[in-house]
């Protein structure tokens, strides 16, 4: 399928409320620590921010919520594939996005069908501590090598400067997380993304 080319994460509905009216139509709600009712009802508001938007909605990791409040799409790490329920996210009609770090993660996400693979961290991150290293362009293209024509998302240390490379490795789409929310500007950058990512 095919997938817009820019993929910011966010943290809090608060930012999908600036991303959307900006013409963003993927993105990922990741919320890590949050009490089981709260982070419901911001499931809830995103998915219905989204919907009026015309805009994908990828949950990160709670996949049971997502299917109770109807979402179209759930992101799962390896960890998560442990624990989730895939039968039951697919029969609820739900797309699959996995990541992968190395060889035997890719080999094992394949399995599952994904609707889209990512592979990071392409450069050094500073979003969350991780034990493998910078990945680099030329895994991007033997990964994009290896999964065909499941859509590739390229993560970890992406910037607009940086976007054009990735693609050209062999990204399908490049994910975003603190190039903007750190930035000045994260409206601007917002917009500088969605140009480099025509």
């Amino acid at each position: 399928m095919q997938l817009p080319r820019f993929y910011p994460i966010f943290d809090s509905v608060g930012w999908l409320s600036r991303a959307l009216p900006l013409g963003v139509r993927l993105v990922q709600l990741r919320i890590k620590d949050l009490p089981h009712n709260l982070l419901r009802n911001e499931i809830e508001r995103a998915q219905s921010l989204c919907r009026a938007r015309g805009a994908m909605l990828v949950i990160n990791d709670h996949w049971q919520l997502a299917i109770d409040a109807g979402c179209d799409w759930v992101h799962l790490g390896q960890e998560d594939l442990d624990v989730a329920d895939i039968p039951a996210i697919r029969r609820a009609g739900i797309r699959l996005g996995l990541s992968t770090h190395d060889h035997a993660e890719l080999d094992r996400a394949l399995t599952f069908g994904p609707d889209y693979l990512a592979l990071g961290p392409v450069y050094p991150t500073i979003l969350k501590k991780m034990q493998w290293h910078e990945q680099g362009l030329d895994k991007l293209t033997e990964w994009k090598r290896l999964s065909g024509d499941i859509p590739l998302i390229a993560i970890g240390g992406m910037s607009v400067e940086r976007a054009a490379g990735a693609f050209e490795a062999g990204a399908d789409v490049v994910s975003a997380v603190t190039d903007i929310t750190l930035n000045p500007d994260p409206e601007g950058r917002m917009r500088q993304w969605m140009e480099a990512c025509r």
